[in-house]
């Protein structure tokens, strides 16, 4: 398998897997991810999946009588990686997401349609047909970064952001969907919201989603959010 490594500081490597976001990287990324977890180095801290890169926080404490930490750590990584090989095959967890579209917890949804010049019940069929795939976590506690959504529905993010984005609300921005698992500042359009807690602090893993993940979302009444909401509080 093919992949480029540099520093990012000095207690860190990139390894970068290739320059677009596609099936193929997607399954080096879990290749390289899938060995870390199986044979996770001493002087590893951490790693950090994302589009085409897995970034590898390392201990300097365990290089110091090495002349270039650096190239050290660098030699350890193509030696952990010299048969890895890109996953022909990827076992993902489909997770279901319902979402209760428009109104107070999507006020977003008119812009997102009239942008597109569709209809609110045109966009909300859009996003639910969807083939989506978690490409990474980040931004915040269990923040999904998905890829997937269709074209038709995307959208900019707001001029002004909203300083209280409210927790488990399904925004887009450009075109990227996900969903806030806190409350936090933000500018994605908002079009709904889901009953789901994805940052389960209690948990191990803390996240509900994680890269690699498929996703797909169903609408949702109101009735049904509260009896949801009411079986996760």
């Amino acid at each position: 398998m093919q992949y480029t490594l540099s520093p990012l500081g000095d207690q860190a490597v990139v390894i970068e897997v290739g320059k677009e976001i596609n099936a193929s990287s997607e399954r080096r990324v879990k290749a390289i991810v899938s060995r870390l977890e199986a044979e996770p180095p001493s002087w590893m801290i951490e790693y950090i999946p994302a589009y085409t890169t897995v970034t590898l926080i390392y201990s300097i404490q365990s290089f110091l009588e090495e002349d270039s930490p650096y190239e050290a750590v660098c030699e350890r990584i193509r030696e952990l990686l010299k048969n890895v090989e890109e996953a022909k095959t990827m076992q993902q967890k489909v997770v279901k997401i319902p979402v209760l579209y428009g109104g107070e917890y999507g006020p977003d949804l008119d812009f997102v349609a009239a942008h597109n010049g569709l209809t609110p019940s045109e966009v909300i069929a859009i996003h639910t047909s969807g083939d989506y795939t978690v490409h990474m976590i980040g931004f915040a506690p269990g923040f999904p970064f998905i890829g997937g959504m269709s074209e038709q529905i995307g959208a900019p993010r707001r001029k002004t952001p909203r300083l209280k984005i409210p927790a488990r609300s399904v925004g887009i921005a450009g075109v990227q969907t996900g969903v806030y698992p806190i409350e936090t500042p933000g500018g994605w359009q908002l079009i709904g919201r889901t009953p789901l807690e994805l940052f389960l602090p209690n948990e191990n893993p803390p996240s509900l989603l994680s890269a690699g993940d498929k996703i797909r979302f169903y609408k949702i009444m109101s009735e049904e959010y509260e009896d949801l909401r009411g079986d996760a509080e």
